[in-house]
């Protein structure tokens, strides 16, 4: 085997950031696209020092006319090397990039309880994070949307989510599979403009780096890095405050007394914290009471009450939530 630069890098990566453990099952997320070969053949590589078993699982969307044809072509590349493979194809075809992306976790998900496998192995890149950043900015998001795409997360019961690829971008990986003559299953898809990330990766990045940094997808992508880890650190903050709050202070009788209702907030509590955190706890609030993802509005319409006239309230929330403040607590009924 071939030691490059690129492997070293990742199992440094993998050591440092414990992503995996020795004599861990992988089921390793294969398209037949560049970064995922890429990431299959350096774990190939790699499972000698770690004892890793490997698995690769692909989804075939229905999205194409070749997609049956890529579909055999990862599962030969499969047997070639010895892996089990596994194929989920959707029953139709899905409607948007955000139900594939479900429908794929879901189904990767399943296949990783039902054959115990421990991880889930993406071929995510930094090109990924740099373009998932843009694409939540050009939205409208806060912090956390800027840092999506972490290394590692739990997607279902005892399974973890891991992206080992994050410091590495497609120009590395496309590199990497040439030097390596591994057959690239070209995704027609990805020159589809209609989709919002396409445009994004054809023509916004090459347009910021040509005009103004060169190396932009990796100070994206170490931007979201940051990002990550302040996140991280306000989520801890905010609920650590909901919880003094919910019970009215340390050592407040009053606040044991409203303990048994699901949720008010007292506001003294609230009015001494920063309005970064005011709204991460109104934010996680909401998470648990609303059928959809938050707004950056009902966020705002909530926090509003920590310093609102007494009997203030809410409009209705999605669902018929309505807030109101009653003397020192905020009541969500």
């Amino acid at each position: 085997m071939v030691w490059t630069p690129l492997h070293a890098k990742i199992h440094r990566t993998i050591r440092s950031r414990q992503l995996f453990e020795r004599n861990q099952r992988l089921l390793v997320a294969v398209s037949g696209g560049q970064d995922s070969l890429c990431l299959i053949k350096l774990l190939l590589d790699l499972q000698p020092k770690w004892g890793w078993y490997l698995g690769i699982a692909h989804c075939d969307h229905r999205w194409r006319s070749d997609s049956q044809a890529n579909a055999q072509h990862v599962e030969n590349l499969a047997k070639n090397w010895g892996i089990p493979f596994y194929l989920e194809i959707a029953h139709e075809p899905l409607d948007s990039e955000a139900a594939a992306r479900d429908w794929r976790y879901k189904v990767l998900g399943a296949i990783a309880q039902q054959h115990n496998y421990n991880c889930i192995v993406t071929g995510h890149t930094a090109s990924d994070r740099a373009e998932t950043l843009l694409y939540n900015l050009i939205r409208g998001t806060g912090a956390d949307g800027l840092q999506a795409l972490t290394w590692r997360r739990s997607l279902v019961d005892g399974i973890a989510l891991v992206r080992p690829l994050l410091e590495i971008t497609r120009t590395e990986t496309g590199q990497f599979c040439q030097d390596f003559q591994l057959s690239i299953w070209e995704d027609s898809t990805n020159l589809d403009f209609k989709y919002a990330r396409n445009r994004i990766r054809q023509e916004l990045l090459p347009y910021l780096c040509e005009n103004f940094n060169p190396k932009v997808e990796s100070a994206l992508a170490q931007t979201a890095e940051l990002l990550q880890a302040e996140v991280e650190y306000l989520e801890q903050a905010a609920q650590r405050l909901r919880e003094e709050a919910m019970r009215g202070g340390v050592g407040d009788k009053v606040g044991i007394a409203y303990s048994s209702f699901p949720f008010k907030l007292n506001r003294r509590v609230l009015q001494k914290a920063s309005i970064a955190l005011q709204r991460r706890v109104m934010r996680q609030i909401l998470q648990q009471i609303l059928p959809i993802a938050p707004s950056f509005e009902q966020i705002e319409k909530l926090t509003a009450l920590i310093t609102a006239p007494n009997r203030s309230q809410t409009d209705p929330f999605p669902g018929g939530a309505i807030a109101q403040v009653e003397g020192d607590w905020i009541c969500i009924k």
